[in-house]
């Protein structure tokens, strides 16, 4: 579901006593940044100060660094040792979704934020994205420069851009966010412990492939207007980000639940007829198709189980092959009357005529078969909402 600009109720406030007191951190705010000596220290610092001075919860900066090759990390560590609550963490390798995946796996805190390190969105903004995940209305959190109340400050061709790729994504993906690429989200830790281990890009289209992700699951998307001022020294790449992003789209166009289950499907289908064909003179064509199709049912089951709905480990496993049994009796009652009444009308068929047949007829247990496997065989658990984040700073 997505849950678009919903008014919450202010965080209380806590004295900033009571947040040093705290054993860990609440939220984890992540600044990634790479090669950005000049810029590094006043931001951070004005962080620190807003925080200190307005977020009642105990909080915790993290400097991603990303293989910087300046002075970015020297002056990323001085920053940790003078500022209170300030930490760093060094990678190797570029990558703003190496650093995010980084930096949340190894959180402990119940909130995680990310925001760019030019703060070009107002910081203001900051309780309200995060006060839905603490109340447990939402898993996930964006600010978007898309939406009716927000105020934006860049030139016309970033605007053409960022309106026209938030437009694909809403035809390719179906996406029901506005903005994918602000650089300001929060996430549950509980949500990102589920999503990160199937995000698979380590850049900017991390973001997108959190959001798609998120919203394929049934997770809450709650946005948040803000105000946003361009960055004019803004590092990004716009063609290069384009064509990453590009192929992304279409990897994840390709890569639901259906398009696997179509390509598992044609697999089976071309090794069902091998062995139907292979079978038939000794079994002939009732016992051939059963047997044929009951080897390919199990494997069809495992793979889907396995690919599609990308389920790990042995449990369900017997109850999930147990009812896809019974979606094979449904196919060989299908397939079973398709290759009897060809027999009435025909005798002595071809073979090739009889695989035909029960192609046909396979076809349409195989949309049987999807059906039965999403609804029933590899069903999730309905959601019943998110837990309240408890906190020393929150009634109750």
């Amino acid at each position: 579901m997505l849950t678009t600009m919903i008014s919450t109720t202010p965080l209380p406030t806590a004295t900033g006593s009571e947040r040093r007191a705290r054993s860990r951190p609440r939220v984890d705010i992540v600044v990634p940044v790479y090669n950005e000596q000049s810029t590094l220290e006043a931001s951070i610092r004005r962080l620190h100060d807003f925080l200190s001075a307005e977020l009642p919860l105990a909080w915790r900066i993290v400097i991603a660094d990303n293989a910087s090759t300046d002075a970015t990390l020297a002056i990323a560590r001085a920053l940790a040792l003078e500022l209170a609550g300030t930490t760093v963490l060094h990678l190797d390798r570029k990558g703003r979704g190496r650093a995010l995946r980084s930096a949340w796996t190894a959180s402990d805190a119940d909130v995680l934020c990310y925001m760019d390190v030019d703060l070009s969105t107002d910081l203001r903004a900051l309780a309200p994205l995060i006060s839905g995940l603490i109340s447990g209305h939402s898993e996930v959190a964006i600010g978007t420069r898309l939406a009716p109340g927000s105020r934006v400050v860049r030139g016309r061709k970033r605007e053409l851009i960022s309106r026209s790729y938030n437009r694909l994504l809403a035809l390719a993906l179906q996406a029901r966010f506005s903005d994918a690429q602000c650089g300001f989200k929060a996430i549950r830790a509980d949500a990102a412990r589920e999503l990160l281990p199937a995000i698979e890009d380590q850049g900017w289209f991390f973001d997108t492939e959190l959001l798609v992700l998120a919203q394929r699951r049934g997770m809450r998307i709650h946005e948040v207007a803000v105000d946003w001022v361009d960055d004019p020294d803004s590092r990004v790449d716009l063609v290069s980000t384009a064509l990453t992003d590009l192929r992304g789209v279409v990897r994840l166009r390709f890569d639901g639940p259906v398009a696997r289950f179509l390509a598992i499907g044609v697999l089976c289908t071309v090794a069902y007829a091998a062995l139907y064909l292979l079978l038939r003179g000794a079994l002939g064509a009732g016992g051939a198709n059963a047997l044929a199709l009951a080897l390919t049912a199990v494997a069809n089951t495992q793979a889907n189980r396995r690919f599609s709905f990308r389920i790990r480990g042995r449990a369900g496993l017997l109850r999930q092959h147990a009812a896809g049994a019974v979606v094979y009796l449904l196919a060989l009652g299908l397939t079973g009357g398709a290759l009897d009444l060809l027999h009435r009308l025909d005798p002595r068929p071809a073979p090739l005529l009889e695989v035909t047949v029960l192609v046909l007829a396979g076809a349409l247990a195989t949309v049987s078969r999807y059906v039965a496997l999403r609804t029933w065989v590899f069903a999730r658990p309905r959601r019943t909402g998110p837990k309240a984040v408890c906190d020393p700073a929150l009634p109750g």
